[in-house]
């Protein structure tokens, strides 16, 4: 491995010529946007309360931006640190622990983000699909089972490093721990290739769900346009109103966050493949490596705002405020 990405791995001082302001700016984006989804959600949760139902796509909406909260208050303070003291995360620790703890949270969470993407496309793909199973066995209590289990999961992959298989280092200017994208020994190579290729499969998975609901809403945009009339699915327990121009809501919300996930992620993967193919120790590669985690970290800054501006309980709140003003003016 080159001297310069030797040096930029094991510095104690961040680099002279990384300002401060372009990640402050970053974090208070990403807090304030998740805290006014979760205000919205709540409106929502209301809402749903009243009317005695709760959907499965809530509750996983709500751990979506809880995850992005986390990740964005758990890791970015660490970066302010880092500038405020003038002292990398390898500097912070003797033994490099903020360092492989700052590596881990980003790998859990980015990880956990699209696992959880996963999880609603795949609901969506029930709910439109297979209503009547949806509507006897699919309850928001399997999203209280299924969102620990996908931290569970998550939580033991992204261990695996503290055992010996993978490795977190610091990457320049010194603020910024990550997944060994360029090991120089194999069972580190091993598994920065298994972190790539997992995130690539559900990517795959979520698109495959996209399109499997496309398909459905057509279908029944065609009943729709020839029956003139909604369609219901009945079970014993309740009755439910599928609304088409929901579904469609819905289904643009989850689209865009996946194709929002998958152009923050895509750098990563694809450097993670070019590094386990080539051999390359130039300072260059270092760099790419780092613009590449860069993209996956403004994930959590995006993601609320898409919720915000799609999302169907911003338009229904907005729509009551105009209409509060008109009687108002009246």
């Amino acid at each position: 491995m080159s001297q310069d990405i030797y040096t930029c791995r094991n510095r104690t001082t961040v680099e002279s010529n990384e300002t401060p302001v372009i990640s402050a700016l970053m974090f208070a984006a990403g807090v304030l946007g998740n805290l006014f989804a979760l205000v919205l959600l709540e409106v929502r949760h209301r809402k749903e309360q009243s009317r005695q139902r709760q959907s499965l796509f809530h509750v996983l909406v709500t751990a979506l931006v809880v995850t992005d909260l986390m990740g964005t208050c758990l890791v970015s303070p660490i970066v302010q640190a880092a500038h405020a003291l003038n002292t990398t995360l390898m500097g912070m620790s003797d033994d490099g622990a903020v360092c492989s703890y700052f590596g881990f949270s980003m790998t859990l969470f980015s990880l956990t983000t699209l696992s959880i993407l996963l999880a609603m496309a795949v609901e969506r793909s029930v709910s439109i699909g297979y209503p009547y199973l949806y509507g006897r066995h699919v309850t928001k209590r399997c999203g209280y089972i299924t969102i620990p289990s996908i931290y569970l999961l998550c939580t033991v992959f992204c261990s695996m490093p503290f055992a010996g298989f993978g490795h977190y280092v610091q990457y320049c200017p010194g603020t910024w721990c990550f997944i060994d994208m360029n090991p120089a020994e194999k069972k580190y190579r091993v598994f920065a290739n298994i972190y790539a290729t997992v995130m690539l499969l559900i990517v795959i998975l979520i698109v495959v769900c996209n399109c499997f609901v496309v398909y459905h809403l057509i279908l029944m945009y065609k009943r729709r346009k020839i029956n003139r009339r909604s369609v219901m699915t009945r079970s014993k327990k309740e009755r439910r109103h599928f609304s088409l121009a929901e579904e469609v809501e819905y289904l643009i919300l989850l689209v865009i966050m996946t194709i929002i996930f998958v152009i923050c992620s895509m750098p990563l993967m694809i450097r993670v493949y070019i590094n386990s193919t080539q051999s390359s120790d130039s300072d260059k590669t270092d760099k790419t490596d780092l613009i590449a985690l860069r993209f996956i970290s403004i994930n959590s800054i995006i993601d609320p705002w898409v919720f915000i501006i799609l999302s169907p309980s911003f338009h229904g709140l907005c729509s009551a405020n105009i209409r509060d003003e008109q009687s108002a003016g009246l």
